[in-house]
């Protein structure tokens, strides 16, 4: 079971790129010019991973941080 879930809220998402500049090992830009959350996998209009790690949560975090539009949350793991 993981511990955290990373999600991403696609819909709210305006493509500043901030994600892909802090972490790029977990965010890119897609061919749309909006974040795409790299290994997620949709539920409903939303982009969710589940990590394990702190370090992986820390980073997301820092991208979570950055996004001037508040499109990325990070839950804790149920």
């Amino acid at each position: 079971m993981a511990k955290y879930k990373v999600i991403l809220q696609k819909s709210d998402c305006i493509g500043c790129g901030a994600c892909s500049a802090i972490c790029p090992d977990f965010w890119e830009i897609d061919e749309e010019g909006l974040a795409k959350l790299k290994n997620g996998v949709k539920v409903g209009d939303n982009l969710e991973l589940d990590i394990n790690s702190e370090d992986a949560k820390a980073r997301n975090q820092e991208a979570a941080d950055a996004c001037p539009a508040q499109a990325i949350r990070i839950k804790s793991g149920k």
